[in-house]
């Protein structure tokens, strides 16, 4: 005979969010978003500048989402790593990263000899830890899914983005494209907002320094918006601005998914022609300006961990939603 127990139904599994110290605000409004309190954990610091996470719960049997953007990437990948390991150690059920800026994206491939490919070495890391599921946002090479062995959700921003360029009401609007890369997500947002796309071709001197720039398209007397997954020194974004109010442009804005805004970027878009810059809070902003918007992606992520969770699909969370004004 089969004792009661052997017949009980098994236990669900708990759930739990935790955020590394790159995205704390975030991981707070995702779990808040979510309905519940974000996990409690520390960061200790050793004098010579090595750390170590801390899981200050108990984690076993549990679900795990564990919030980290990896900008600046070192430290903050280091420390994602070794809070995954802390969880696999504890006995976590299930391991999730929930990386909404995934550093080291712009080296998905080997474009000169003797190079890195950045992007391969992070999935391999994170697989080696003991990662079960990666969830990201808005990657700056989409491709990079492919170097995961673990189920891989890549997040739109575009579904934010799209509803506030049209609550904008503005006359003509015209999406632009900063160079080649990113003009599939301009093609995008012009289907959902009914509009022309501009593109620009963009050519560097260097990494981060852009020698020419040359506008494709008509935009004399148009509210333009330039659409990229991420600004970084601002360089590219201002000097399109500019070309294209020299074109004739009513106003040019951006949009761009991840405000990195490394060096002198604040300056640059506070004094450029922009008119403003949206972005998100993947990263947290260092400092702020009159210029720039920062939109949440915390309720995305929320519906996206709640659907893993209830293993739905997550089809629904790349509609883009538009209210009629």
């Amino acid at each position: 005979m089969r004792s009661n127990q052997a017949n009980a139904a098994p236990t669900p599994h708990g759930m739990k969010i935790f955020a590394g110290q790159a995205t704390l605000d975030l991981g707070g409004r995702i779990a808040q978003a979510y309905g519940d309190a974000l996990g409690d954990s520390s960061l200790l610091r050793f004098s010579d500048g090595e750390f170590q996470p801390v899981i200050n719960e108990s984690v076993r049997g549990c679900d795990v989402f564990l919030v980290q953007s990896t900008h600046a990437p070192a430290d903050h990948l280091m420390e994602l790593l070794l809070m995954i390991d802390a969880c696999k150690r504890a006995s976590a059920h299930y391991i999730t990263a929930v990386i909404p800026y995934f550093g080291l994206a712009r080296q998905d491939r080997k474009d000169k000899p003797r190079v890195p490919i950045g992007a391969r070495l992070v999935a391999d890391m994170l697989g080696a830890a003991g990662v079960t599921r990666v969830m990201t946002m808005d990657l700056h090479a989409p491709q990079i899914q492919g170097f995961f062995n673990v189920p891989f959700d890549h997040l739109d921003a575009s579904t934010i983005f799209v509803p506030y360029v049209k609550s904008l009401q503005l006359g003509q609007v015209a999406i632009a494209a900063p160079d080649m890369g990113a003009a599939a997500r301009a093609k995008f947002f012009a289907s959902h907002l009914d509009c022309p796309i501009i593109v620009c071709d963009k050519t560097r001197a260097r990494a981060n320094v852009v020698a020419k720039i040359q506008v494709i398209g008509d935009v004399k007397g148009k509210d333009v918006v330039i659409v990229d997954d991420l600004v970084d020194t601002a360089g590219t974004i201002v000097m399109v601005a500019d070309q294209l109010m020299r074109k004739g442009a009513a106003s040019v804005r951006a949009v761009c998914t991840h405000g990195v805004l490394s060096g002198e970027a604040i300056a640059r878009i506070q004094d450029s022609a922009l008119t403003e810059l949206v972005v998100t809070d993947t990263i947290p902003m260092r400092a702020s300006t009159s210029k720039i918007k920062v939109l949440s992606v915390a309720d995305l992520f929320a519906q996206s961990i709640r659907s893993v969770r209830e293993f739905s699909s997550i089809s629904h969370l790349f509609e883009v939603k538009v209210k009629s004004h």
